[in-house]
């Protein structure tokens, strides 16, 4: 998937499909939100390792896709299993990072069109987003691409020293 067009204040840029030579920087990425803010709660960061065997776990029905400007991976997005339990099969949770000094200037919005483009049609019904409340942000992306709060978990997550509310969003597929 190819999809080259031009972001507000950034260079022309292409989302494709993830290949493994892009996990060094999807990690780093990640790796990012780890140390630095509550868009995971993931303390600890990953080892490439640990991006190689999450990326083995992905397939046509539950892509990952980057964001590529200027010849460098800035960001991705993936949907990922939301339980191993068989009923569940129809549900995704979905996952998207963004270069930190990257950010706000479209990448997130791109993404999250071409992976709503790359599934339609297919298996999934919904996918669910698990979010820090905190993260306005983050929720505005996810509203602006058709998820709706489904929910909040209180007092779930703890970073960096506080106790963080999830917000549960959802977007129905069919």
């Amino acid at each position: 998937m190819n999809l080259p067009t031009a972001a507000r204040d950034a260079p022309a840029f292409t989302i494709r499909r993830a290949t493994r030579d892009d996990l060094p920087a999807i990690n780093e990425i990640y790796n990012q939100a780890v140390l630095r803010t509550t868009g995971t709660f993931d303390t600890e960061p990953k080892s490439l390792e640990d991006r190689r065997a999450w990326f083995d776990a992905h397939h046509d029905g539950l892509p990952v896709l980057v964001y590529e400007a200027g010849g460098a991976v800035i960001g991705w997005v993936s949907l990922s299993r939301y339980s191993d339990r068989a009923a569940y099969d129809a549900a995704a949770e979905i996952s998207i990072y963004v270069d930190e000094t990257q950010r706000g200037r479209g990448a997130g919005g791109n993404l999250m069109a071409a992976l709503a483009a790359a599934v339609e049609g297919g298996p999934l019904r919904t996918i669910i987003a698990r979010i820090a409340t905190e993260n306005a942000a983050s929720v505005r992306l996810h509203e602006r691409a058709g998820f709706a709060t489904a929910g909040i978990l209180r007092s779930v997550g703890e970073k960096f020293g506080r106790l963080l509310d999830v917000t549960i969003m959802q977007r129905m597929l069919k």
